[in-house]
């Protein structure tokens, strides 16, 4: 891999940012191409800030270099961040809903994007047996000082569930997953390949309102993440072999003092 220019790469960068902050797109866009060409690897998501400004094609996914450096950065304050500060509770949903619906307890979970422990944390007493999967190595670090998984990777969800040829497991977990996802085909056939007949999966998705999403299937919103349209995550899972066992609406998190309006998704594993 060539050497970056990191001093061309920041100035090139921040012009982006500005351009952006100013409302000037064109400037904007034509700096993130530049940010582009210096590192092809988009450490800081390029692609995903001109999508998000409507302009160049929707990547299928957010690039596994920026969701690392930037889960890298911010592992030391993500707790504080995402619970304390953006006021995130999907876990806890999670098993409000297993509760009311009466699921589990589980052998064997698969927690993808696993990032500190979160999700794990709040489900461990309903499993036996947790494994974590996480891009970030420095998530996964502080995931580890926990003890609460029996096994943990450092690994790109899709390549883990690719690759992957542990025992299957009979629950797959994937909160604040979709944000850094566009195309849903390979997390869901992954999950379906990873699980036992009858296993339940369970993801959160973020949306936004049909004028905004003008019936595409996904979409970088304004700030940097994926919106997924319900019809879309539903077609998605009937084509993977998931039946629909509830999806409700709910705010994934606040954002600038909005709710960011998404949906808490449990889906069984039929078959197709």
């Amino acid at each position: 891999m060539a050497k970056i220019d990191e001093e061309a790469l920041a100035e090139a960068y921040n012009r982006a940012l500005a351009h952006e902050k100013a409302g000037e797109i064109d400037a904007a866009v034509a700096a993130y191409i530049e940010v582009l060409a210096i590192d092809p690897e988009d450490h800081g998501g390029a692609a995903v800030r001109m999508a998000a400004l409507g302009r160049g094609d929707t990547p299928p996914k957010a690039p596994d270099a920026y969701v690392e450096t930037l889960f890298d950065q911010h592992a030391e304050d993500f707790e504080n961040i995402l619970v304390e500060q953006l006021g995130y509770a999907v876990p806890v949903l999670v098993r409000q809903r297993f509760q009311a619906l009466g699921l589990g307890p589980f052998k064997r979970m698969l927690d993808l994007g696993c990032g500190t422990g979160l999700t794990g944390g709040t489900l461990r007493d309903m499993v036996d047996d947790i494994t974590g999967v996480d891009i970030s190595e420095n998530m996964v670090e502080i995931a580890h000082e926990k003890d609460l998984y029996e096994t943990l990777y450092v690994a790109e969800v899709e390549d883990f569930l690719e690759d992957n040829d542990d025992e299957a497991f009979d629950l797959v977990t994937a909160t604040d997953v979709l944000p850094y996802l566009g195309a849903l085909e390979p997390l869901f056939f992954g999950a379906a390949e990873n699980m036992v007949k009858n296993g339940i999966f369970v993801f959160s998705s973020e949306t936004l309102p049909e004028p905004v999403m003008a019936g595409r299937s996904y979409m970088v919103g304004p700030h940097q993440r994926f919106a997924h349209s319900q019809t879309y995550v539903r077609e998605r899972l009937a084509d993977t072999g998931f039946e629909l066992v509830e999806l409700t609406d709910i705010n994934v998190r606040m954002q600038d003092g909005q709710p960011t309006p998404g949906h808490l998704v449990i889906a069984r594993l039929t078959g197709a």
